[in-house]
């Protein structure tokens, strides 16, 4: 037989609108800090990134023909 837990724990309890102060002050400071130390985050995230690779993963879906984009449309006639 599995035991239940309480949805809620009386020990971190608060109302709904403390909550909401809560979660609007943590984004504010969440935003402060990404501003004040985004070149160094990025710089982190760019450091972690494989290297590109010099292989092309995108197929081509549609043959190339050089010599048929030279010529103009003659639109005239239509």
């Amino acid at each position: 037989m599995t035991r239940r837990r309480k949805a809620k724990s009386s020990e971190y309890a608060v109302s709904d609108e403390a909550a909401a102060y809560i979660a609007d002050a943590l984004m504010e400071l969440a935003l402060q800090f990404e501003a004040t130390h985004f070149s160094q985050i990025r710089r982190y995230y760019q450091s972690i990134m494989p290297a590109p690779s010099p292989v092309s993963r995108q197929l081509d879906l549609f043959e190339k023909h050089p010599g048929r984009n030279r010529r103009k449309r003659n639109t005239s006639q239509i």
